[in-house]
């Protein structure tokens, strides 16, 4: 190829200009290919800190949902648990209350009940989600209830609060739902509710024989603990209300956020497609002009 010195400097701002559209071309191509601007966040410029930051906050808002729906599942289980104790107390009531209205009590017969009622309670009080134990605050690994006679005493005539059957601890359960909330919704075995019941039970389950003073208290204890009983539904109810809600918050700020990212990195394909076209005729030109302008020489324009 024979090259002018005075049509050097020409040739070469072609050949760039062409060497350009075909980059842009490629890098057309490649987002008519992938439905995204680039490929990696170096194609993004400017734009791509706050691609991040979008992408970290997805992943945030998944955390949070994660652990709502978590926790929501304990909760469940929870309430089912101390919707059982109402439905036992209510039982457990209605045969005091027979025993006390009857003057000839078989005793035997409503100590055993007591018994079966203390064993379903703590049954129900040592619930589980997983191989995590409910109502025993922090120590998820073991069980919070027991009432063998070597750890929960029997109790006697008057009574006093007793928790002795415990084996948790204090804390309550809780989930961090957003950066600035964390839900409380844990309950433990040692709630005054709870405790009121299995005094109840213990009361008449280690009886030797069944006074009215005892039958009194029991029924009494047990009047109390199924109004605590509600409260502690309540408690759940609303806590699993509070943590629905933040989860709610955190899908729908999710969406808004990947809605949000996917408008800076996505593309028009069907606008791409039509611009490639017009890129490939400019190029197919360009190349035709610089095979026009490199092929010129003074023997050819004299012919």
């Amino acid at each position: 190829m024979t090259m002018r010195v005075a049509t050097f400097a020409a040739s070469q701002q072609m050949i760039a200009a062409a060497l350009k559209g075909q980059a842009t071309m490629t890098t057309m191509q490649m987002q008519e290919a992938s439905g995204v601007v680039s490929t990696d966040f170096g194609g993004y410029g400017s734009g791509a800190k706050q691609i991040v930051n979008l992408q970290v906050s997805v992943a945030r808002a998944q955390t949070y949902i994660d652990t709502a729906t978590q926790a929501g599942s304990k909760i469940e289980v929870m309430y089912a648990s101390v919707n059982s104790i109402a439905d036992l107390l209510s039982s457990f009531r209605s045969t005091l209350t027979a025993a006390s209205n009857t003057a000839s009590t078989d005793s035997s017969s409503v100590i055993q009940s007591a018994q079966d009622a203390q064993n379903q309670m703590a049954a129900l009080l040592n619930s589980k989600y997983g191989a995590q134990y409910l109502f025993g605050g922090a120590r998820t690994d073991t069980a919070p209830v027991d009432v063998s006679s070597a750890t929960y005493p029997a109790a006697t005539t008057p009574s006093s609060a007793d928790t002795s059957y415990y084996r948790g601890d204090d804390e309550r359960a809780s989930a961090r739902v957003s950066d600035t909330q964390t839900v409380t919704y844990g309950v433990t075995a040692d709630d005054p509710a709870f405790e009121q019941a299995m005094r109840a039970m213990n009361l008449i389950a280690n009886a030797s024989s069944l006074s009215s003073d005892t039958l009194e208290e029991a029924l009494d204890l047990v009047t109390s603990a199924t109004d605590a009983i509600g409260i502690v539904q309540s408690r759940i109810s609303n806590s699993a209300a509070s943590i629905e809600r933040a989860s709610t918050v955190q899908s729908d700020y999710q969406a808004f956020a990947q809605s949000l990212a996917t408008d800076l990195t996505s593309v028009d394909v069907a606008a791409v497609t039509a611009a490639l076209s017009t890129y490939q005729a400019q190029l197919t030109a360009s190349y035709s002009a610089i095979a026009t302008v490199q092929s010129l020489n003074l023997a050819s324009y004299l012919r």
